[in-house]
């Protein structure tokens, strides 16, 4: 059977346009779909470096205003892997001229950024996907089913952390290709938007929604010297950030994230506490899940590790023999093969309106000192 092409227009060529890419040559040929992805045209500023991207991965064309990509009568999918300063009006062009939309998190700077551009492809009735990958992660996909078939009963507590260090040198500028997440006019915040982004999207589809949240924030290093202006200016993202919340289920929330942690590069990890059951699980031991389950007979009560890489788990089925295990590619993989397939939920752009109406509210309150609620979302 001839599959349908899908005409592939991508904005960026840095880290997740790599990633990207990677995902729409895969996921044909391990998933079945009913299209055909076609790496059309892929956009960048710079045209050598983006014909160099192009001849490596298979992009039939170069553009360098992102503009004239999303007019082109010969592109299906706007793929944005840009700049949050440059998501909104990206969206908004692509929606304008039909065209399903692709996203890199976080949606927008702010939530009414991410508002608007949620507005503009309802209103053009566009399909939309924000790239929350780690939903993808066989091991946490794994985890929503068991809370989905009630597994935890009542849930008391839902923490997560994701930590870093890459910025604790005050010598690191801000600004400019490769370290544009430091300047706040680009990025919109710090910590917040960039990891603890990803925290709150995964709670929010495994416990439900966040209604108020209180938090706190810090710049460590006050100011740095900018690439683009050469002069040593204010910084104004957040270093750290943490934060309480309450969901509307009645748990309670922990959440905390920094670039300040000596020796942590991508320490991602989320425990929930329910009823009957308990789960953790870690970024780098992906594919397992540490479970505890009250209702096992008492004398061999305790906590199971489950190694989630047998054919009846989540994905698993699509790779390779039982044991052998995928990787952090591989979430955006099956990420665009459930976008493609219209499974598993998921995350379009009213979702990342979502996570960012959160940390709009726990920058909010980081400013004022009190609790504030968490705006509430368009059903």
């Amino acid at each position: 059977m001839s599959k349908r092409p899908l005409r592939i227009g991508l904005v960026g060529y840095g880290f997740m346009g790599r990633a990207h890419s990677n995902a729409f040559l895969q996921a044909g040929r391990f998933f079945k779909t009913e299209y055909e992805p076609l790496l059309q045209a892929v956009c960048a500023r710079n045209r050598q470096r983006a014909e160099a991207f192009a001849a490596n991965w298979g992009y039939q064309s170069v553009e360098t205003d992102w503009r004239a990509l999303t007019e082109r009568k010969d592109i299906d999918l706007i793929d944005i892997a840009s700049p949050n300063d440059t998501h909104r009006d990206i969206a908004i062009a692509a929606a304008e001229t039909a065209k399903m939309i692709l996203c890199e998190k976080p949606l927008g700077r702010t939530a009414a950024e991410s508002e608007a551009m949620a507005d503009a492809a309802e209103r053009a009735k566009v399909s939309t996907m924000v790239w929350y990958n780690y939903r993808r992660v066989p091991a946490v996909m794994l985890l929503k089913q068991l809370l989905d078939q009630g597994r935890f009963g009542k849930i008391f507590h839902y923490r997560a952390k994701f930590l870093q260090d890459w910025t604790i040198s005050a010598e690191l500028p801000q600004g400019g290709e490769g370290l544009w997440r430091l300047d706040v006019g680009v990025a919109g915040s710090g910590v917040t938007g960039d990891l603890l982004a990803h925290c709150i999207d995964t709670a929010l589809w495994l416990n439900g929604p966040l209604d108020r949240v209180t938090a706190m924030t810090e710049t460590f290093i006050k100011e740095r010297k900018h690439n683009l202006t050469g002069r040593v200016e204010p910084v104004g993202i957040d270093d750290a950030s943490a934060f309480l919340g309450r969901f509307a289920n009645g748990s309670l929330a922990t959440f905390e994230a920094t670039r300040y942690a000596r020796g942590h590069k991508a320490l991602y990890t989320l425990e929930i506490n329910g009823e009957h059951a308990s789960a953790a699980w870690d970024l780098h031991d992906l594919h397992r899940i540490q479970f505890f389950n009250h209702s096992d007979e008492g004398r061999l009560r305790g906590w199971r590790n489950i190694n989630v890489t047998d054919g009846d788990h989540p994905y698993m089925k699509h790779w390779w023999v039982p044991g052998l295990q995928t990787g952090y590619e591989h979430t955006f993989i099956h990420q665009f093969a459930d976008f493609l397939n219209g499974e598993n939920d998921p995350p379009a752009f009213r979702d990342g309106v979502a996570a960012d109406r959160v940390t709009d509210a726990v920058l909010a309150s980081a400013k004022s000192g009190r609790w504030e609620t968490v705006a509430a979302s368009k059903k």
